[in-house]
């Protein structure tokens, strides 16, 4: 995958929530790209970070730490990542000071050190210029929520919520806004009329159809959907998602798809991203992380997928994960490694070749 390809780039980024004077972990050093078009799922259980990651994202919550890309332009930043920036160089800079033998040794320290500094600076300004409400490139990152009753305003008709964007960012012509509240209509299966209604007089899956259209019509290239059929019908999630696929391949989005249903995630998306306690423990193809799971929490999340045939079921086993087995050494802390091409698990290097070896088997 060149850069060009690269859509969304979040790197080491991390969200943390002070508590009565302690920091919780929501999101913990999570790294990883989503390319143009692409569908990337995000699973783990309740509480793992996968919503707080998503909201990072698109800016409703500012991050800790870390940088996200979006079209190669910084769109945050953490203030924390800053300062830590800035203490490292100037620390690495005292350091080299101590020993350095001559004056040309120092001069280029101090070179270093002041590019290190503009840098830093750099990102911060480029950070909050482009993270601005309403600026250009956060228009083209949009958000599904989870629950379509609570994310739609009881007060506004369906035409005012999909056109609220529009508006905001300065379209006046009446009938160019409606036309396009219409055709967004269309696209996601209601009808026109449907625009002078409100919220509460539509089902569940038609109310998150409205959520959809309002998103759409910002023409996103980045569509962040939060679990949007959680609170869904069986019947109804297939044509949500179905929905979903069909305005990818029409309009070319990608899709950062938020779910606890692994099924749902097998048959949509293109990559999938494991996450337990706000970390990514594996990252793969989701044909390859379904046929061969390597990381034990992985295996411990399939294991609870049911399956429809009784007999299988009675001699089903589930496999429980238990973090504490795994005890590392301070100088082989686990990252995210890569074990085949592709394929991504969070593992000290001691366990990587355990790992590859198992998945050559």
């Amino acid at each position: 995958m060149t850069d060009k390809d690269v859509l969304l780039r979040v790197s080491h980024l991390s969200k943390y929530f002070e508590v009565g004077g302690e920091k919780h972990r929501a999101v913990d050093d999570v790294s990883f790209d989503i390319k143009k078009g692409e569908i990337f799922g995000l699973v783990g259980e309740s509480g793992c970070g996968k919503t707080t990651l998503g909201r990072t994202v698109i800016g409703l919550y500012p991050p800790t730490s870390g940088e996200i890309y979006f079209n190669g332009n910084l769109i945050a930043s953490g203030r924390c990542g800053h300062k830590g920036e800035l203490r490292e160089a100037r620390k690495n800079y005292r350091n080299g000071l101590a020993a350095a033998k001559n004056d040309a040794e120092r001069h280029r320290l101090r070179e270093q050190f002041e590019k290190s500094i503009a840098i830093s600076r750099e990102k911060a300004r480029m950070s909050r210029k482009n993270s601005r409400s309403g600026g250009k490139t956060i228009e083209k990152i949009q958000m599904i929520f989870q629950d379509p009753s609570e994310s739609l305003d009881p007060r506004m008709t369906v035409r005012e919520i999909i056109a609220e964007g529009l508006i905001i960012q300065g379209k006046k012509s009446s009938a160019s806004v409606d036309r396009r509240v219409s055709e967004m209509l269309t696209l996601v299966g209601l009808r026109p009329e449907h625009g002078g209604r409100y919220p509460h007089e539509f089902s569940g899956g038609q109310r998150q159809r409205i959520g959809i259209a309002r998103a759409v019509i910002m023409n996103p290239e980045l569509m962040i959907a939060d679990e949007p059929v959680s609170a869904l019908d069986v019947s109804v999630q297939a044509q949500i998602i179905n929905l979903l696929g069909g305005l990818r391949d029409k309009l070319g989005m990608a899709i950062l798809f938020v779910a606890h249903d692994l099924s749902v995630v097998k048959y949509f998306c293109d990559r999938v991203g494991v996450m337990y306690y706000g970390r990514i423990v594996e990252l793969a193809p989701s044909d390859e992380l379904f046929c061969h799971p390597i990381h034990p929490y992985t295996k411990a999340l399939l294991s609870a997928i049911p399956h429809p045939d009784p007999i299988y079921e009675r001699s089903r086993r589930r496999i429980e994960y238990d973090p504490s087995s795994s005890v590392y050494d301070s100088n082989d802390t686990p990252r995210l490694r890569k074990v085949a091409e592709g394929h991504y698990v969070m593992c000290s290097l001691s366990e990587l070749e355990e790992y590859r070896k198992e998945y050559s088997e």
